[in-house]
């Protein structure tokens, strides 16, 4: 709302100039000397309008200008004359500055088109259903006008089970695209190939050896949730990232901190331990957020981080997006402001499997029972994940 009163009040100014000074000299006369001043109306309109606007509104000018000359008799005059000459020459100008102006707008605009699509290669869109886990994700890039960032994210449905990686490049720009391309080309391959977490670390590892020079690193952590519907356990491989937040079924939250604190990924191949693998409690209603720490480094005007953890009851909505996008917006409440740092976050949830006995088919319901509500519940978006989750 604001943005459309500012947009709409830099589009009236050259009229609302041109008009001011009009109305100053005709009632002040010519000793005011106003009159140079109506150049303002082409000059503002460069801003906002595009060239045949901008010509129009020299045109204006010069026509206004020429009728003031001739209303207090300075035309042909110096002042007059003056007057002509800065009104033509501040014209020219904005016609020139709006056209260079459009042309580095049209190259933005492709340049911003080709980050996108790099964006939706990189970081493609998460499946919504991932064996017995509901999924769902957020990314708000620091740099509103780039749209793509050093976070990355990714799920992969493997024969060993859902595996997930989140993770935050250091450092911004291409560089970090590029290194963020590595890791999530080596974890879609070592995810669907490796037997356990750790030698998906290992690939990764070897990967980024081969990619980063001098001390560039990349904090990461991934899960893995085993199929079967006996799971109860999710296993965390934690290098160096902010811990997963773990909210369970009967509202306890917790962050599942890893036994000890590893190097990022990058640095693992110079003499360090490796991070261990650990398990959290992961049964049917539990919720596992991951988040790059974009979410809990922003600040409010107090300087005051993110409270993720005292936020967790807004993760409690049935759709996993409108959960997400209630966290979101609740740190741009936080912070007020412009994210300082990529955020990126992902929301795994443990579907509350149905009993086969509870679910009936639509087509051995009654007749005259068959209504609108009863047909959503048997064929809506959570009818197929409750029959996904039971089987």
């Amino acid at each position: 709302m604001v943005s459309r009163f500012r947009t709409g009040l830099l589009s009236a100014f050259p009229f609302l100039a041109m008009g001011a000074v009009g109305a100053a000299d005709l009632t002040g006369g010519p000793g005011i000397g106003l009159q140079p001043m109506m150049a303002l109306g082409p000059a503002f309109a460069g801003l906002s309008g595009g060239k045949r606007r901008t010509a129009l509104v020299g045109a204006l000018a010069m026509a206004l200008s020429i009728a003031l000359s001739l209303y207090n008799e300075q035309f042909g005059e110096r002042r007059g004359n003056a007057t002509l000459i800065s009104v033509a020459g501040v014209s020219v100008a904005a016609l020139v500055a709006t056209s260079m102006r459009q042309k580095r707008e049209a190259e933005l605009a492709n340049v911003r088109s080709i980050a996108e699509a790099a964006q939706r290669v990189l970081l493609r869109p998460v499946p919504r259903s991932a064996g017995r886990l509901r999924v769902a994700v957020s990314y708000t890039s620091a740099v509103a006008e780039a749209r793509i960032g050093g976070d990355l994210y990714e799920v992969v449905t493997s024969p060993h089970g859902v595996r997930v990686i989140i993770g935050d490049v250091q450092g911004k720009g291409l560089e970090a695209v590029e290194t963020a391309a590595v890791v999530l080309g080596a974890f879609r391959e070592a995810a669907y190939d490796e037997p356990d977490l750790p030698t998906v670390g290992e690939r990764l590892e070897r990967a980024l050896d081969r990619h980063l020079l001098g001390e560039k690193f990349v904090t990461a952590v991934l899960v893995e949730v085993p199929h079967g519907a006996h799971t109860r356990t999710a296993t965390l491989l934690n290098f160096g990232h902010p811990a997963p937040l773990a909210v369970r079924q009967d509202g306890t939250v917790h962050f599942a901190e890893p036994p000890q604190r590893s190097l990022p990924l990058g640095l693992g191949l110079h003499g360090s331990e490796p991070p261990r693998p650990h398990q959290v409690p992961f049964a049917p209603g539990d919720q596992l957020l991951l988040y790059t720490d974009g979410v809990t480094e922003a600040r409010d005007p107090d300087n005051h981080f993110y409270p993720l953890d005292h936020r967790a009851h807004l993760l409690k909505d049935p759709d996993a997006e409108s959960a997400l996008e209630s966290v979101r917006h609740d740190i741009q409440e936080h912070v007020r402001s412009p994210l300082h740092d990529d955020a990126a976050m992902l929301l795994l949830r443990y579907r509350t499997p149905v009993p086969r006995a509870a679910r009936v088919p639509a087509q051995e319901l009654p007749r005259d029972s068959w209504s609108a509500p009863a047909a959503q519940a048997a064929d809506g978006p959570e009818g197929k994940d409750r029959a996904d989750a039971a089987d």
